[in-house]
């Protein structure tokens, strides 16, 4: 093949990045629901669990299928390795644990998903894992953190669920200076908008059940980076510890991939509609979106990403307001969930962050009046009214 997939544009990479055709030549990706392989012979089998022949051995370790959702991924963020999960916390659970051992030490951002945050200051220190929480926007804190054991710095960015956005060029230097690596989780900002390995993180992560799948149906996660790195920190963890993503769903999420950067360019021009609208009106105490000119970090926003998303964040003052605001919308859904092309609002404090402690929350300034809503593919003119008919009843 005269092509390098690696020139193609994005939109060609999404359609026809990693297809590997049987020999029947499908159109469509090929579903292999299997759970393992057949070999000519003990000596072809040998040879191959050897890693002397190519080849499939055992669903869990590798797929035809997920082996074509991990390529075909691998080639839009630009990192030479993906290892798909069964889902985005399993992918986060996999790019700590397999950089760290007993003894260890972790910096993190203190804005954090509620279940992220429990994996650093819960999980980890059962396995003799420390972890510091930094003000991720401070680069004195990071550096202030750092110790001689530190291994793994992790940060969210955008951050969850107030939109916190990291200097992740920054950060990388002074980890890459401890001699530590750093994580990226980009699930806010997609890689069509932020692309992490080139602003110097070593490892990124994904739940491929938001945006990638983007339609509501399963459950996936991914962990991308360059070799050798990928294969010394997380073979052997994949191989024996079973993270696996299943063919179906990986078969889905390829086919997601194919429209993913249709769908977040509308749904980022929806978000930014719904969030003028909100700042526009007199219930609003705050409105925060990346795509806005008075987000916090704007001038970091204007560096590494090339689009505001589609999350924007809502401040209404209260819970009673919140929750009136979300009881009144008729369009947008509530559910936790986010990335979808049906636009959903949820209430952090007692949902997605319900498990992590007030105190916490209130650290990284999560009051009980903000809303999250991830906005979808519904015409802006309906979510526009929608909110601004629940922003009257708050």
């Amino acid at each position: 093949m005269s092509e390098d997939p690696r020139d193609w544009e994005v939109e060609t990479r999404l359609v026809r990045g990693g297809l590997a055709r049987s020999p029947y030549g499908e159109i469509s990706e090929a579903l292999f629901l299997t759970q393992s392989f057949a070999y000519d012979s003990a000596e072809a089998a040998d040879a191959r669990f050897a890693g002397d022949a190519p080849g499939f051995i055992y669903q869990r370790f590798g797929n035809p299928t997920t082996q074509m959702f991990e390529d075909r991924l691998a080639l839009l963020e630009g990192a030479e390795s993906c290892r798909a999960t069964a889902s985005g916390m399993a992918a986060i659970t996999l790019a700590l644990t397999g950089l760290v051992r007993a003894g260890d030490h972790v910096v993190a951002g203190r804005a954090l998903f509620g279940s992220c945050r429990w994996i650093c200051s819960e999980y980890l220190p059962r396995f003799g894992v420390e972890v510091t929480f930094v003000d991720a926007t401070d680069l004195t804190d990071w550096a202030n953190a750092v110790r001689p054991n530190t291994k793994a710095f992790l940060v969210e960015s955008p951050a969850n669920p107030l939109l916190e956005v990291t200097d992740i060029a920054a950060v990388a230097e002074i980890a890459h200076a401890a001699g530590a690596k750093l994580v990226v989780d980009n699930v806010f900002a997609t890689p069509i908008f932020q692309k992490p390995l080139q602003l110097g993180a070593d490892i990124v992560v994904y739940s491929a059940t938001k945006h990638i799948d983007g339609q509501g149906r399963v459950l996936g996660g991914a962990v991308l980076g360059n070799e050798p790195l990928m294969s010394e920190a997380y073979k052997d963890i994949v191989r024996h510890t079973g993270p696996a993503l299943s063919p179906f769903n990986a078969w889905v999420m390829l086919k997601g991939l194919e429209t993913l950067d249709l769908r977040v360019r509308r749904q980022s021009e929806n978000a930014a509609k719904v969030a003028d609208a909100m700042a526009a009106h007199a219930k609003a105490k705050a409105v925060a979106y990346c795509g806005r000119a008075d987000h916090p970090q704007a001038e970091v926003i204007a560096r590494q990403m090339s689009g505001g998303g589609n999350v924007v964040a809502l401040d209404l003052g209260s819970q009673e307001a919140a929750w009136r605001f979300l009881n009144a919308l008729e369009i947008v859904d509530i559910s936790n969930n986010l990335g979808d092309a049906k636009s959903m609002a949820t209430h952090p404090s007692t949902t997605t962050h319900r498990s992590t402690p007030e105190d916490e929350r209130l650290a990284i300034g999560l009051t009980p009046g903000w809303i999250r809503m991830s906005v979808g593919l519904e015409g802006p003119g309906d979510l526009v009214r929608d909110v601004t008919r629940a922003l009257d009843a708050a």
